[in-house]
C-alpha cells in the first residue's frame, strides 16, 4: 500500500469525517473542493441514499441478499445494518480491492455469519457470483440486490462500465432491483478537469466523470423506482434529508428493478 498516492476509499473517508485517510488523501481531496466546492456535500447525501434505497428494498420483502461492489470503508449505517434491520438473516457481500477497506472490514464482520468482504476487482463478475455462492451469501433462484454506489467513475470508458452492469443484471432473476449512483456533470469543461485531477492524485488509477446521458444507460432496460437524478432528492421522505445546493457536478442515479 503507497500511502504518498491518494485513495478514491479514503478521500470518500476523508470527506465523511473519517480517520482512516493520509496525507495525500486530504491535500487530493482538498484540490477537487477547489474545483468543485459541493464535493464534501455529495459525499454526505450519496451515503444517505444508499441507506434509503437499501432499506426501500429490505423492506419490499422480496430481497435478502446483496451484493455491494466497490463498497469503500466502513462507516455508519453499512448495507448489512439497514438490511438486517429489516431482516436480521439479509446476507451481503462486499467486493473491493483497497487492502485498507478489506483489513477494516474483515475486522466489523468477523462475528456476522452473513456478511463477508472480498478481495476482488468489480469487474471480475464470474469470480463475485461464484464467491457468493460458496460463501452461501448468494442463491440465485432467489432476487438479490446489486449495488454500484459512487464506484463506477473509476472505471475508464475502455473498461466498459456499462458491459460490467448489464453483465451483472444479466445474472440476476427477475424481480432483483440495482442501485446506482455516479458522478455526472453536463459541464464538459468540469467533467475533464476533475478526470484529469483524479487520474494524476491517484497515479492514473482513476475513470472519468461522465455526462447525465451516459450514466442513464446504465438503466436501459430496467423499471426505475421513483425517478433517475439528484441522489440527494430520490424518496426523502421526511423531507430532513439535506439536498444539494451548488449543483456544478452531482451524484445522478437511482434504482431499477430487473422485469
Amino acid at each position: 500500500m503507497d500511502v504518498t498516492k491518494a485513495s478514491v476509499a479514503r478521500m470518500y473517508d476523508y470527506l465523511l469525517g473519517g480517520t482512516d485517510n493520509y496525507e495525500s488523501d486530504w491535500a487530493a481531496c482538498e484540490e477537487l473542493l477547489r474545483i468543485a466546492p459541493s464535493t464534501q456535500q455529495i459525499a454526505l447525501t450519496n451515503r444517505r441514499f444508499l441507506e434509503r434505497a437499501v432499506k426501500y428494498i429490505a423492506d419490499t420483502g422480496e430481497v435478502d441478499q446483496y451484493i455491494d461492489h466497490g463498497s469503500g470503508l466502513p462507516t455508519q449505517n453499512n448495507v448489512h445494518q439497514v438490511a438486517q434491520r429489516v431482516s436480521r438473516n439479509a446476507r451481503v457481500m462486499y467486493v473491493d480491492n483497497d487492502p485498507i477497506v478489506l483489513a477494516h472490514g474483515r475486522m466489523m464482520l468477523e462475528e456476522n455469519k452473513y456478511t463477508a468482504v472480498i478481495n476482488a476487482n468489480m469487474l471480475c463478475t464470474d469470480q463475485i457470483f461464484d464467491r457468493a455462492k460458496k460463501l452461501k451469501l448468494y442463491r440465485p433462484d432467489r432476487p438479490a440486490a446489486a449495488l454500484f454506489v459512487s464506484v463506477l467513475h473509476c472505471l475508464r470508458n475502455e473498461e466498459d462500465p456499462w458491459g460490467l452492469v448489464r453483465n451483472v443484471i444479466d445474472r440476476l432473476p427477475s424481480g432483483s432491483y440495482l442501485v446506482l449512483c455516479h458522478l455526472a456533470s453536463d459541464d464538459p469543461r468540469l467533467r475533464e478537469e476533475v478526470t484529469a485531477l483524479m487520474r494524476r492524485v491517484t497515479d492514473g488509477k482513476w475513470g472519468r466523470v461522465r455526462s447525465i446521458e451516459q450514466v442513464e444507460r446504465f438503466f436501459d432496460g430496467l423499471e426505475i423506482i421513483g425517478d433517475l437524478g439528484d441522489v440527494s432528492r430520490w424518496r426523502p421522505g421526511s423531507g430532513l434529508v439535506p439536498l444539494q445546493a451548488e449543483n456544478e457536478w452531482i451524484e445522478y442515479g437511482g434504482v431499477g428493478r430487473v422485469p
